[in-house]
């Protein structure tokens, strides 16, 4: 009797640890470590708001633009999401691009299915990529799947549906990721625009607000079908490993701005970078940003949240370890808080903004020094004597070397540099000026002002 019951239990015990059937592929599979696409590895990100960035607000006045974002130099765009909205309890006239009411729609206001494949695919033949913004964590009111899987919704303590608790968000109501059949649809919608309209990957709304597992196995089904990069919306290191390549730098955005408002010193600055060293991972992608949609629109633009210190901000962002996004008009100095739920097109024109950031880009692009997560050189600190006030750091991989140094104050500041890989011959990158530095070299830097010292190849 006994041997009997063993040799059930060793069936059993194998039964579990077969692996899933080879025809379900929404079990979870062995885990790899997570690979980024080469072509991300120098890559910026420009997003776009569809709704705001052309006069008329489609994809096709979109797509005549490409040229354009091609010369300026970003590399992946992100479309807000292309869905669409709900209209029950809609916010504003046109409501919000994150109140979805069908995945597997095209939002009419933007145009035609056919619309955006075009749109993907004269990006592609540009050169650039396009990731979808996409809405995991809730629908609209008005969603089929509210009536069709009323199970796969999320119960407050009163057992009805309701909006993601805290937030005034009441044209959405939440997903319960505990159904394995909202899991299964979720993957099939995402791998289908990846495998049937050619995007490129995702960033993903609330990222944090979804189970980690979710989107680990997500990733996997992408990446079967082809290579993608996935942005979450989120500020976590363990999502690096398996599921996301990049994540927000709200840390980065927040220390900045209080550096640049006079609440904080250059040790706030520090203080992020020094977590970014020594708590993520080398090869995580941190996404920086001077300006993105939920900021402009609810808190400030860039030049209300960063006053005087707007260019240096955009600078570190850029010659700083972390993966630089653009959100659309910045090149254009855009200083309005853009409507959410309504139609204001940006007003484009010429802007200093616009030739700095096709410089950073450029800068990024052909040193490999400022490339992104591992394949960039870490940020050396280059002691100076106004530690206080001036940010100095080093950049270097292989004979590449960038030398930064920016003065984070609203006081001039004299500086030399008593410690760090510094010394030798450079180009300010700006001015084209030679430059040496050597143990009592002195700088002479005006209020937020910046120098990049840029080296390459053996002295």
């Amino acid at each position: 009797m006994l041997k009997l019951v063993l040799a059930v239990v060793a069936a059993l015990m194998l039964v579990s640890c077969a692996p899933p059937a080879a025809n379900d592929p929404y079990e979870p599979r062995p885990y790899v470590e997570l690979t980024h696409p080469e072509w991300t590895r120098d890559a910026v990100i420009y997003q776009i708001n569809t709704r705001q960035f052309t006069p008329e607000g489609t994809f096709a006045a979109a797509r005549a633009q490409l040229p354009r974002l091609r010369e300026l130099g970003v590399d992946i765009l992100w479309l807000m999401p292309i869905h669409e909205i709900g209209v029950q309890n809609r916010k504003g006239t046109l409501g919000s691009p994150y109140s979805v009411r069908d995945y597997y729609s095209v939002n009419p206001e933007f145009g035609t299915l056919d619309d955006l494949k075009a749109f993907i695919e004269e990006a592609h033949r540009l050169d650039m990529h396009v990731i979808l913004d996409w809405v995991g964590n809730h629908t609209a009111w008005d969603n089929p799947l509210v009536s069709e899987h009323p199970e796969w919704y999320d119960r407050d303590w009163q057992g009805n549906f309701h909006p993601t608790p805290w937030w005034d968000w009441s044209d959405i109501i939440d997903l319960n990721y505990d159904e394995p059949g909202l899991r299964q649809y979720m993957t099939e919608a995402m791998v289908y625009w990846v495998r049937e309209v050619g995007v490129d990957g995702y960033r993903a709304d609330v990222a944090g607000y979804v189970p980690l597992d979710f989107w680990e196995n997500a990733r996997r089904e992408l990446d079967a079908t082809k290579p993608v990069f996935m942005l979450a919306e989120f500020d976590q290191r363990d999502v690096h490993a398996r599921a996301f390549d990049a994540t927000y730098a709200w840390e980065w955005n927040n220390s900045m701005h209080a550096v640049a408002m006079g609440q904080a010193d250059v040790g706030a600055l520090f203080g992020y970078y020094s977590g970014n060293e020594s708590a993520w991972p080398e090869d995580a992608y941190r996404m920086v940003y001077t300006s993105n949609h939920d900021q402009n629109a609810w808190n400030a633009t860039e030049f209300e949240r960063f006053g005087a210190g707007v260019e240096a901000a955009m600078v570190l962002q850029f010659v700083g370890e972390g993966m630089p996004s653009i959100y659309n008009g910045q090149e254009a100095g855009n200083e309005e808080r853009l409507e959410f739920f309504e139609r204001e097109p940006i007003q484009w024109r010429q802007h200093p903004h616009g030739d700095l950031l096709r410089q950073l880009i450029a800068l990024k692009h052909d040193n490999p020094a400022l490339w992104n997560g591992a394949a960039g050189g870490r940020m050396i600190p280059v002691v100076n004597t106004a530690p206080q006030r001036v940010l100095s750091f080093v950049r270097r991989e292989g004979n590449n070397l960038v030398f930064a140094v920016l003065n984070l104050s609203p006081s001039p500041q004299r500086v030399t540099f008593t410690q760090g890989p510094h010394h030798g011959s450079y180009r300010e990158y700006f001015s084209n000026a030679a430059a040496t530095f050597d143990a009592s070299t002195a700088l002479d830097m005006p209020p937020w002002a910046y120098r990049v010292y840029v080296r390459r190849g053996p002295e």
